[in-house]
């Protein structure tokens, strides 16, 4: 008898968005404990997850939003108030099987889209064994490859401006997060690639990759998806997440790994000159 496969629905989307939402709280909360006076916290209304990483990080933001209970009002409000009275920006990733009662609030309340984000998935139960890359080593990452792993990550994010003081913190967390494990690549015995993985309730999220640049198409991430895939599967997951920017080189290749598109999930931005923002300056 042939394994059915799963359908992407509601059941499916709630646990895809715990998944990433617990991921996020989960370094919300290493943060809180590694750095008390940094204000990192987290709060969950109505099954939405809402974390403040600090203000400007792409940490700080809800998941969940509509999948759980009807949003109203009162929970837009406490939601909103969480990060701006922090002063953060108010933002929500929010998937498009979410209630359809949510639209008219966001436009009525001032919101934005500002981004757009491929939610795709693997099951793990037809995963199919990759060949082995004898160049390329991958090993789990401990606490003492902590500075090498931090210099490689920010190494293949060069590109991006102020990726040292947006991204550094998080990776320097992601050691002591709860569910994170964290791979390196490594050819010669010189580290050249990064990637995470986080799991939560059976789901396995993919994160972090990044390749030095002199590294780049040397089959490195190919070979951390591999056994980023085996080590879930093998940790009892059985469904693995990642998420890429519609149409990207990272969506193609998720593809061509196996992963579907479950679903274009929608990050919303609360604008400044809405009543809202202006009742909290």
């Amino acid at each position: 008898m042939t394994e059915k496969r799963l359908v992407v629905d509601l059941e499916l989307a709630r646990r895809l968005e715990r998944a990433e939402g617990c991921s996020n709280r989960a370094f919300a909360e290493a943060q809180a404990i590694g750095n008390p006076a940094g204000g990192a916290a987290w709060i969950e209304v109505g099954g939405t997850m809402a974390m403040l990483c600090g203000a400007d990080s792409p940490i700080t933001q809800t998941f969940g939003l509509g999948l759980w209970e009807p949003v109203g009002t009162a929970e837009f409000d406490r939601l909103e108030g969480f990060f701006l009275e922090r002063g953060a920006h108010v933002h929500h990733e929010i998937s498009p099987l979410a209630d359809k009662e949510l639209w008219p609030q966001i436009a009525d309340r001032g919101y934005a889209a500002i981004e757009f984000t491929s939610v795709m998935f693997q099951e793990l139960a037809f995963l199919q064994p990759a060949p082995e890359d004898g160049e390329v080593q991958i090993r789990v990452a401990t606490a003492q490859d902590r500075e090498v792993y931090i210099r490689t990550s920010l190494a293949g994010w060069s590109h991006v401006p102020d990726i040292e003081e947006l991204v550094g913190p998080m990776m320097d967390t992601a050691f002591s997060a709860k569910g994170a494990v964290l791979f390196l690549a490594e050819k010669d015995g010189i580290a050249i690639a990064t990637g995470g993985l986080n799991i939560h309730g059976g789901v396995a999220l993919l994160a972090g990759a990044s390749t030095i640049p002199e590294a780049r198409r040397q089959g490195a991430q190919r070979a951390l998806l591999s056994v980023r895939l085996k080590y879930a599967r093998e940790a009892g997951c059985d469904i693995a997440a990642i998420g890429a920017e519609p149409g990207s080189a990272s969506q193609r290749n998720a593809e061509r790994q196996g992963f579907r598109i479950a679903y274009t999930r929608t990050k919303w931005e609360l604008r400044k000159n809405s009543g809202i923002m202006a009742g909290h300056a």
